[in-house]
């Protein structure tokens, strides 16, 4: 568990306007200082902290996949007790909910906003750098998961937040719509290129898993 020492980034507070195609809207956000994960979270760390290796695509430094948003949050709130830091997240999952503890320091999911606002760091672009040098994706991903942090980093220093897995977001989407569908963000190793965009949003109930969606972890200051 030790891994994720040294790898969160300061990210500095700013602004930045989300928007739905689904819905053609937009809005703008305040985001305040934050830390988010350099990394994808590896088969490793969350192996050495959960006891459990849910990932299709087997190999230590590949990201974990096959996770829910349910898993993704109690991945948090492990991490955050094994560093001794204050949970995140109140889990009842008999009635499955989860609640955000205000004020809280440990490990979190990001917010929709702050993962857009982390990905484009300060660029206008939907796609951050040439997409064969900054991300896995349909034509360069041999149908596979990669190792985390061989493709360029963005301006803040983040790497793969394009392609290799999707990434929960800690944003119900559209409740009046979709109730508890969580939001995921930035493509994954069997999309296209024109999938891996900062402003890609999709969804999906949060007991959902698949071979292309992980996450990474997020601190506030």
């Amino acid at each position: 568990m030790r891994e994720i020492e040294g790898w969160m980034v300061p990210i500095p507070k700013g602004t930045i306007t989300l928007r739905d195609d689904r819905k053609k809207a937009s809005w703008t956000v305040q985001v305040e200082p934050f830390l988010l994960s350099k990394y994808l979270v590896t088969q490793q760390l969350y192996g050495s902290v959960m006891q459990m290796f849910p990932s299709v695509f087997v190999g230590d430094r590949r990201p974990v996949e096959t996770v829910s948003w349910y898993d993704a949050v109690q991945f948090c709130n492990a991490l955050s007790q094994s560093s001794g830091l204050d949970s995140c997240y109140r889990v009842d999952l008999s009635s499955q909910t989860i609640e955000f503890i205000e004020g809280a320091k440990g490990y979190r999911l990001p917010t929709d906003a702050e993962w857009e606002y982390a990905c484009r760091a300060g660029n206008s672009a939907a796609q951050y750098g040439p997409i064969d040098d900054i991300a896995w994706y349909e034509e360069n991903s041999n149908a596979t998961t990669q190792v985390v942090g061989l493709k360029a980093a963005n301006e803040f220093g983040l790497f793969d937040m394009l392609g290799n897995v999707w990434e929960w977001c800690w944003d119900v989407y559209d409740p009046e719509v979709y109730g508890t569908y969580r939001v995921f963000r930035g493509g994954g190793w069997c999309d296209a290129s024109r999938g891996c965009l900062a402003s890609n949003r999709r969804r999906s109930h949060p007991t959902y898993k698949i071979d292309d969606l992980g996450f990474r972890v997020a601190r506030s200051l």
